[in-house]
């Protein structure tokens, strides 16, 4: 039996935040992967590894919206220079992992981590009794019951296709289908014969569905088949690629099939009932300082019950190991704030969101004031050629944001204006007032137009 101060689940980016803040703070700490790619999805297989394709269709997409405004042609690419761009950067993750990790005095062990009882950690057959264990598992792609689901390809194999085909469907219509779906009609596939098949009367459901109506008529207008309200009934191999019948009595001819319908925690392997340990159908439930039912056992990032992005993974990580801190030097912990987490959606125009929607405020009965304009004619957008730019700006009686939800190029920058805004409790008007002075003309200049109805 060996005893630890902490055992971490995970090396991803949540993981590696945990295990670095505790190691600085005189920690004894082992982190465990289970996998021979340490290092986490993110960096590999998502965020990082995509942002190298969302560089390149971006640059094209300007480029076609250009054409009339002084493009005479489009740009030429190479599917697989861009690939081998990114998988020097990707192959290159696990091994600085590891070194960064045991650089600074954190034991490194690949190895599969099951909980034998509350206390009771396997790792190799060797039983480890940690002070603390903290979960950054991490998430998988959500198992889907369809007949001929074997022909799926995940997002991880789509980045590492070889030769982009012409014909393309995603099965969902959430983050990585959007996404990918744009790299795909810009990349070299016919857009015409790129589909984004979604269960739901609309896709995107996180975000506001005003904006997501404009993104979806963006989305057409490069070619891509957008269909809504449609379950998937099959997916069938041919000699001539697949076809994808769906509850409508359409068939979809093409030449690879991706999942893009979700992630689930990938904990089913960790006996976490064993450790008793609460789950639900979204991943393990946790307190305000991400602690789970078992009071030494913290949960962190994808395979925890909150949000699904990376930099929430690092907060939520750096909470979880400074509640540990807390604990042992009898001070209050500090608790996670979900209020402004802001997202972005890479697609051109990207769609950004922070802060609630204007379908949950309704649900929840908050009164709120709406600055809204899905038909801008600002000279920052005819320039470029963006004929789908729109936002949504909702405030309470006091003038303070409750969400602001941005459909533009470069929404990730106008985006973090209002979480910034949030965060620092500023009104409209302190808003307007920081703004007046934004580099013009730019993207953040158009900030103080969106709030000019408010101001009243």
């Amino acid at each position: 039996m060996a005893d630890i101060d902490v055992v971490i689940i995970g090396t991803g980016t949540a993981g590696q935040t945990a295990a670095y803040d505790l190691i600085a703070e005189g920690y004894d700490v082992m982190i465990v992967e289970k996998t021979a790619l340490p290092g986490g999805v993110c960096a590999q297989f998502g965020c990082q590894a995509k942002k190298w394709f969302y560089e390149l269709t971006e640059t094209v997409a300007r480029c076609q919206h250009l054409q009339g405004i002084g493009i005479t042609s489009g740009p030429s690419f190479n599917w697989a220079d861009v690939l081998q761009a990114k998988n020097t950067f990707t192959s290159a993750v696990p091994k600085n992992t590891v070194a960064n990790l045991e650089g600074n005095g954190i034991d490194y062990i690949e190895a599969e981590a099951v909980f034998a009882d509350p206390d009771t950690v396997m790792i190799n057959d060797t039983v480890y009794r940690p002070r603390f264990t903290i979960i950054a598992a991490g998430a998988k792609p959500m198992p889907l019951p369809i007949p001929g689901n074997e022909n799926l390809i995940t997002s991880t194999d789509f980045l590492n296709l070889k030769r982009l085909p012409r014909r393309v469907a995603f099965v969902g219509g959430g983050f990585i289908t959007f996404e990918f779906a744009h790299f795909a009609a810009r990349l070299g596939a016919s857009p015409e014969d790129v589909h984004i098949i979604e269960v739901m009367d609309r896709p995107l459901g996180p975000f506001d569905k005003d904006l997501v109506e404009q993104l979806v008529a963006a989305t057409r207008a490069e070619g891509i088949q957008v269909h809504v309200g449609n379950t998937v009934r099959s997916i069938e191999k041919h000699s001539s690629g697949f076809v994808v019948s769906l509850e409508s009595g359409k068939k979809i001819e093409t030449d690879l099939v991706v999942h893009g319908a979700g992630r689930v925690a990938d904990i089913d392997s960790l006996n976490l009932m064993a450790a008793g340990i609460t789950t639900s159908r979204q991943g393990i439930l946790v307190d305000q300082q991400m602690k789970t039912s078992n009071a030494k056992v913290y949960a962190v990032g994808d395979c925890a019950a909150t949000v699904q992005l990376a930099r929430v993974a690092d907060y939520e990580a750096h909470i979880a190991a400074a509640a540990i801190i807390a604990q042992d030097n009898n001070k209050a912990p500090p608790s996670v704030d979900y209020r402004a987490v802001p997202a972005l959606l890479f697609t051109y125009p990207q769609l950004g969101t922070v802060g609630k929607t204007e379908d949950v405020l309704i649900r929840e009965g908050v009164k709120y004031w709406k600055s809204f304009d899905r038909q801008i004619s600002w000279p920052t957008y005819k320039r470029i050629g963006m004929k789908y730019a729109a936002y949504k700006i909702l405030t309470d009686d006091q003038g303070k944001i409750l969400g602001a939800h941005i459909l533009s190029d470069n929404a990730a920058g106008m985006i973090n204006t209002f979480k910034q805004a949030m965060l620092d409790d500023k009104s409209v008007e302190d808003i307007y007032q920081d703004n007046v002075m934004s580099p013009y003309p730019s993207r953040e200049s158009d900030v103080i137009y969106m709030l000019d109805s408010l101001r009243d």
